[in-house]
């Protein structure tokens, strides 16, 4: 397990406290602070002296999520890996019931996740991740086993509540670093040779707070936009059949669409020049397209 920290002092005894209630015996844990501005360094250090066999890695600069995580990823040895954010909280089977999922499935099976339980800063149920109707099906529908069109298309996967499969991630050579954050890069590279498993329980508390990554996200110079349209240049790259193609066009016109809307102008050109390469572009396409064309050159935006 690689307990990944910036700034989360708040939050931290919560979640190092759910790390040890795991009932799964052998976890290999390391703790990781990505430079952290707060207290977290100390509570880290603390929890570490506590359990000895625990690893802390204390960066002197901050790395970015990705570069942080495979610096722990690479030390680490288990065969499953566990990414956990320490603002969120396990339940105490989240490992030994995943682990249990895994021995089940083919080897083909790279990826085993489940739902969550969303919280506020005060630990309070918010809702859970996956909504269920009237007559019981989840909402947004998740997928099992060849899932490459799927997270192409659309977001069901709830990232906190992962177990990875350590070969996947040799496969891959862990995040790319040169991302600003990991997981819709890792569902596009991991999909395309591995399947991914829904196993639908609730394992994990995802919280929900101010400065959390999912809260940054279509905002007005998103920062994590340039890195979506990188991973949509690899997905071309990847797509094989013409399903997965109309996939990845129904991804650029979501992205695209967003972008115009909280006015990230060349990004939204740069989508649709991506879109231009998968399909035809409709008319709406065009109107948009325009239209950030237009408003980047009144705001004076440089080209991307």
């Amino acid at each position: 397990m690689v307990a990944l920290c910036y700034n989360h002092a708040p939050f931290l005894p919560e979640a190092l406290d759910s790390i040890l209630a795991q009932t799964y015996p052998n976890l290999e844990v390391i703790l990781v602070d990505d430079a952290s501005t707060d207290a977290s360094a100390g509570i880290l250090t603390r929890y570490a002296a506590a359990n000895p066999a625990w690893q802390l890695l204390l960066l002197p600069q901050n790395v970015g999520n990705c570069a942080a995580f495979n610096r722990a990823y690479r030390q680490s040895r288990g065969e499953f890996l566990l990414d956990f954010a320490t603002d969120d909280v396990l339940l105490p089977e989240r490992v030994s019931q995943q682990i249990a999922a895994f021995q089940k499935l083919g080897a083909r099976y790279g990826v085993v996740y489940s739902d969550a339980e969303l919280i506020d800063e005060r630990s309070q149920l918010v809702r859970y991740h996956y909504r269920r109707t009237a007559e019981g099906q989840l909402v947004p529908q998740p997928a099992s086993g060849d899932v490459f069109a799927d997270v192409l298309a659309r977001y069901f996967i709830s990232t906190p509540t992962m177990l990875m499969r350590r070969t996947v991630l040799d496969d891959l050579g862990g995040y790319d670093e040169q991302l600003a954050y990991e997981d819709f890069d890792f569902w596009v590279r991991a999909a395309r040779n591995w399947q991914f498993y829904f196993f639908d329980e609730v394992t994990t508390r995802k919280r929900l707070h101010p400065t959390s990554m999912s809260r940054r996200g279509y905002r007005p110079n998103d920062p994590f936009l340039a890195s979506t349209i990188q991973v949509c240049r690899k997905a071309l790259a990847l797509c094989r059949t013409p399903a997965e193609r109309a996939a990845l066009t129904i991804r650029l016109r979501w992205e695209m669409r967003q972008a115009v809307r909280w006015r990230n102008f060349r990004e939204a050109e740069a989508l649709y020049s991506l879109l231009k390469q998968v399909a035809q572009p409709q008319l709406l396409d065009q109107l948009l397209s325009k239209y950030a064309k237009v408003a980047a050159s009144i705001r004076g935006l440089p080209k991307s």
